[in-house]
């Protein structure tokens, strides 16, 4: 047997077939903005059942 891969422009991101990618893109966009408004690194992390380090990486990421 021998492998033949897709060609290159068929190829697609992690996330792009089941739109995982678009939703944490959004929730990361939401956690972002609710952090510049006033919200805690421990309420984030409490509602969005992430860790701090996880938030922390988020909001001061400099995407």
């Amino acid at each position: 047997m021998v492998y033949v891969s897709k060609p290159e422009e068929l190829h697609i991101k992690w996330g792009e077939k089941s739109r995982s990618r678009k939703y944490l893109k959004s929730r990361n966009i939401e956690i972002c903005l609710r952090f510049a408004a006033g919200a805690t690194v421990d309420q984030l992390s409490g509602e969005y059942c992430l860790s701090k380090d996880s938030i922390k990486k988020i909001v001061y990421s400099k995407k």
